[in-house]
């Protein structure tokens, strides 16, 4: 079940990180908060690049998959400002055209974490360590 759970995560943002590539592109500028210093095109590749590097990571790195799955997760935790920018600024991006519908969205911010840690054994390993 983990490992189904692993590579459907892995498909998933190999699919996102093309999305930020190519056709949703300029929808993912609504998740560029406006105090962020850098150009919102600029983030959107670079974050559609990591994205598919994570996914591929996900999908082909079994041996360090628990080290994956931390990068994965504090990479999720590092995006969520970007969800509260789009909550905050009322911003229309991928149906999400009211605020309860935007914040329904960040309750699932924190499940990506759970399911990257969850899935690679990550969770599993470090309390395996300290408990």
């Amino acid at each position: 079940m983990r490992t189904v759970a692993r590579l459907v995560l892995g498909a998933f943002l190999i699919f996102a990180g093309v999305a930020h590539l190519s056709f949703a592109r300029t929808e993912f500028y609504a998740q560029v908060p406006g105090w962020l210093p850098v150009n919102a095109d600029f983030v959107v590749i670079a974050s559609g690049l990591v994205e598919i590097t994570l996914g591929l990571s996900l999908l082909v790195l079994t041996r360090w998959r628990t080290t994956v799955g931390w990068i994965v997760a504090v990479f999720f935790v590092l995006v969520f400002p970007g969800n509260i920018a789009q909550f905050a600024s009322h911003a229309d991006a991928f149906g999400l055209n009211s605020d309860l519908a935007r914040g329904v969205r960040l309750l699932f911010q924190p499940m990506l974490v759970i399911w990257a840690l969850w899935c690679t054994g990550a969770w599993a390993a470090y309390r395996g360590r300290n408990g």
